[in-house]
């Protein structure tokens, strides 16, 4: 099979996956960068991967026709960001292409913005094409159905990091710091880093023992410094600047809990994966793209709805006074990920069901959840049928 991925700039998100699918085609695999990472994303650790896969389409060696022809011929396009253009002669042929994106509303709903966005969406998406949606958050089919788009076409995905494989689990899980708390990301308010600082303050005002180490920049870098000084948690509180990849995960895997506080703006959001790869025990947003696919409340993590700082508060003290909740839920998640979330099941099961389509079937339904699993028009996670601790 020979499969060519489309998107903005290739990074260590769809390094581990870009490399299972070159493995798995025999070397019948390109991944083709439509931008430069951008500067903001290369101060949050960001690198150039250098992969003999990968080229720069507009800045390539190679001609620009050269690229199209390999657009054309593969036998399953993946597209994220990339100009339109790059598929027309795809669509004339009826050829498969998978869309691959996280969910539409993100942005604030504006009824002409949302009308225009059908418009488009249907013109790039014709009905007699084979297209389908690998859905990089809980929420993106049923934003597309909403515009008549992809109905019975929408395949759970994500972003895949790297997926660490421990010969023990126990010599990572028991080591770690029952009372750390870790929180990592851009300093965005759609993010909430504030909301870790308000539980944060309670905490050490009910005397509870613990510590919150913050990692990342941003533009409300200003706004938590001062919050940490006005109320005295210094000693509590340590807010790290931007670390490289390999230096959070260190983070991740001494920390007991993990927290992940981002609204609906948050399409996927990696971290999750890479919190519960390290045997964290998360408590996530129920809103955040990446929380209703991965997370099972009370069994491999902990939800809370988006915005209830007292639920927040509720998981994370409920994790501190059970350090054996912490074990239990750590190893789950951990399961979790090597077991069904990472990039070599969602490489294996993305070219079973490209060679299920390429065969006739137009709908199929191979697995029974993870990646590649049929993505329901309404995705919940487990938060929505049963109560916080």
């Amino acid at each position: 099979m020979n499969i060519v991925f489309i998107s903005n700039f290739y990074n260590h998100h769809q390094s581990f996956i870009s490399r299972k699918l070159y493995e798995l085609t025999d070397g019948n695999y390109r991944f083709i960068a439509t931008t430069e990472i951008p500067e903001e994303r290369k101060k949050l650790g960001y690198r150039e991967h250098v992969e003999s896969f990968v080229c720069n389409y507009g800045n390539e060696g190679k001609s620009q026709g050269s690229i199209q022809k390999w657009i054309d011929e593969a036998d399953v396009v993946i597209v994220g960001s990339a100009p339109e253009a790059l598929l027309a002669n795809r669509k004339r042929g009826k050829k498969l292409i998978f869309r691959y994106a996280e969910h539409p509303s993100k942005k604030e709903f504006r009824l002409m913005r949302f009308l225009l966005r059908i418009l488009n969406c249907q013109r790039k998406n014709p009905s007699k094409v084979p297209i389908y949606m690998l859905c990089a958050s809980a929420y993106t089919a049923s934003d597309y159905a909403k515009m008549g788009l992809f109905k019975g076409k929408t395949y759970k995905w994500g972003y895949f990091p790297e997926c660490k494989r421990y010969d023990n689990i126990d010599a990572l899980i028991i080591p770690k710091k029952p009372r750390e708390i870790l929180w990592c990301g851009r300093f965005l308010d759609w993010k909430h880093p504030d909301d870790v600082l308000t539980v944060a303050k309670r905490l050490k005002n009910e005397n509870i023992e613990f510590h919150v180490n913050i990692i990342g920049a941003g533009e409300m870098a200003d706004t938590l410094k001062q919050f940490v000084l006005k109320n005295d948690l210094s000693e509590q509180v340590s807010l790290w600047g931007s670390m490289f990849p390999e230096k959070v995960r260190g983070h991740m895997e001494r920390a007991g809990i993990y927290l992940f506080t981002s609204d609906r703006k948050e399409g996927w959001g990696a971290v999750l994966n890479e919190a519960m790869n390290s045997g964290c025990a998360v408590v996530a947003s129920s809103d955040a793209g990446a929380t209703p696919y991965l997370i099972r409340h009370n069994e491999n993590g902990m939800c809370y709805r988006s915005g209830d700082v007292e639920a927040l508060y509720q998981n994370v003290k409920y994790l501190l006074d059970h350090p054996e909740e912490q074990l239990r839920m750590g190893r789950a998640a951990y399961k979790t990920i090597v077991e069904e979330w990472n990039a070599d099941v969602a490489a294996e099961r993305l070219i079973a069901l490209a060679n299920r389509i390429l065969e006739g079937d137009k709908c199929p339904d191979l697995f029974s959840d993870g990646p590649c699993s049929y993505a329901p028009y309404k995705s919940i996670c487990l938060l929505h049928k049963t109560k916080e601790k």
